[in-house]
This record gives C-alpha cells, structure tokens and sequence, in this order.
C-alpha cells in the first residue's frame, strides 16, 4: 500500500479535502516496526547507489513550520552511511545568492551520481514565501514554476532521482506544536515570533502550495503530499515511497557492481601474472 498521495501530472491539487491526520488503517506500533524495516532497506539501497554511482538521490522536503522537517531527515535516513549523503537547509538568501537567479544556490547542491541529497525547503520557496510576503512582482514568481520543471527535468536526465514530499500538517495540529515547543526548556530557543506571525497567512500560503504542487509535479519529479499531523506515519510514507522509488532501480546497479568486479579481478590477475604479489 503506498501512503504517500503521489500528484498525477495536470491535475489540481486541494489540499482542503486531504486529511492531514490520516494513519492509512495503521496502529502506531505497526507504523513504527514497518517503519524500522524501511529504513533497513534504505540503508542498503543507498549503499548500492553509492557503490554504483550511476545515479544521484535527490529528497526535497517542503512544510509549514512545525511539519516535522528535520524528524524526517533524523529518523527516516537514520541508518544511512554519511559519506553516501548530505542534507542542506535553504534559508533566506545571502546578499551575495540575491545577486544571482533563484536557482544558483540550488544547482550548486544538487547530489553528484552515487550520492543522496535531502533539501530541508529548497528552490521551491521562491514561489511560496516570496509569492506570500510580496518580495518579487507576480510576473517574476510566475514565471519560476517553469523554470522550475525545466531545471528538474535537466536533473532527471542526467540521472538524478528527483521525489518531492510535502509535509501536509493542519492548522490546529500546528498550534499545538508550537505551544509545545514553547513549553519545552530544551527546544524553546527554536521559538520565532514569525512561526506564529505566518500562521496570519495559512490560506495564503496554502494557495501557494496548491499551485507549487499542481504546477510542478511531473513524471520525472513527482510531488507527494504526505499527511504528516502523526509524526510515525509522516515518517512511514516518505520512506516507502523512497524505497520504492529507487528498488527498481537496484538491479541495475548490480550488474554494473559485477561487470565492474570482472574487470578488477581481471586487472588483478594481469597484475600477478607480471610478478606481482598474490
């Protein structure tokens, strides 16, 4: 069963009629053990992507503040090698990144082939903070979208795996968070009078989302939407659909391991033959 709402290409999103507390007929400690298997198979598929190096893993992670972004990243990639992986936060652009198109900071992070890449928000921001607080004229954001999936598409064909997620929290589950964070001595220095200054734009940052996803979802890089009010589940469906996404593709990153281990013992044995030590 896939838990993740993958967004058909051409299609309208309304994310109102989507329940963002949804456990897919999970009890959550069901979740949790298929969770663990998940990140197991992970880990052994991004070892075999990193041997291969035939492909690059890109993960973006786009949410409200409070969907669980940085959970995501710790528990669903916990097992994960971190020399086959890197993980960026997009924050508001430096002075020197304004002086350049908005995908300049993006394409410099992309993942090389045999790495994985996770985007903690992403080039997706210049069209849902920027379009909600008014930083760019509409003709400049509105444009963006298809630079987006051109830019996207470039990526797809040299070989990258693009798998988008949108961390679908509600507004109340939102509300509860951040008095829980404030409530917390050990997480309360995450606490920022915009988290709860931004919650006066939810239909508006809404809006932006449906149209981000609606736009820019696509056969090569697809969105997901992820019902994410129970963090167990959140972290349930991006895994699985990771997984799979990239099990089609082991097979061949098999074949390329043993065509690569024929030629090294060959080497090997041309090496011996001239006298080398065996």
């Amino acid at each position: 069963m896939t838990f993740a709402i993958r967004v058909k290409p051409g299609t309208r999103v309304d994310l109102g009629s989507i329940d963002s507390s949804d456990n897919g007929g999970l009890t959550k400690k069901s979740g949790k053990e298929r969770m663990e298997l998940l990140a197991l198979q992970l880990n052994d598929l991004q070892d075999t992507l990193y041997a291969a190096g035939q492909h690059g893993v890109l993960v973006v992670l786009q949410g409200m503040d409070t969907s669980g972004k940085d959970g995501t990243i710790r528990r669903v990639f916990r097992y994960i090698d971190p020399l086959g992986a890197k993980s960026w936060a997009f924050k508001v652009p430096t002075e020197l990144e304004l002086r350049h198109d908005f995908l300049w900071r993006i394409h410099d992070k992309v993942p090389e082939r045999g790495m994985m890449t996770i985007f903690n928000r992403s080039h997706y921001e210049d069209v849902l903070v920027v379009r909600v607080n008014n930083l760019a004229p509409v003709d400049v954001w509105r444009s963006r979208y298809e630079h987006i999936n051109a830019f996207e598409r470039l990526l797809t064909e040299s070989n990258t795996v693009v798998l988008k997620f949108f961390l679908h929290i509600s507004p109340e589950e939102q509300r509860l968070r951040l008095l829980a964070r404030e409530a917390d001595v050990e997480k309360s220095w995450k606490l920022s009078v915009s988290d709860w200054a931004q919650r006066q734009s939810w239909p508006a940052y809404m809006e932006a989302y449906e149209d981000a996803l609606s736009k820019c979802s696509t056969k090569q890089a697809p969105w997901h939407i992820v019902p994410a009010d129970r963090k167990w589940f959140r972290d349930l469906a991006v895994a699985e659909a990771i997984v799979d996404a990239l099990e089609p593709l082991k097979a061949g990153w098999i074949e390329s391991l043993a065509t690569l281990g024929v030629e090294r013992r060959k080497e090997l044995a041309e090496y011996r033959a001239r006298g080398g030590e065996s």
